[in-house]
């Protein structure tokens, strides 16, 4: 027996960024993707996105108070 991950309700949304938004977001945080917090590229949220390392991921939480906030990590080997 398998469990997709991705189906639990605690399992927030993960999608790749694209280029264009990646640019966008480095330039609006004046940041560099080293400078984001690291998501391993074995992770299971990300298994069937298609990535590899240097990409940055997209992660949209929901919560009663806050309404949906998006984070972002960088894909790295591990």
């Amino acid at each position: 027996m398998t469990i997709n991950v991705l189906q639990h309700q605690f399992v927030p949304k993960h999608s790749k960024v694209n280029d264009s938004d990646k640019d966008k977001l480095f330039a609006l945080h004046n940041i560099e993707g080293k400078h984001l917090p690291k998501i391993l590229i074995n992770d299971p949220a990300i298994s069937g996105l298609g990535i590899k390392a240097g990409d940055i991921i997209k992660i949209e939480r929901t919560s009663r108070t806050a309404g949906t906030s998006s984070y972002y990590r960088l894909v790295v080997e591990g």
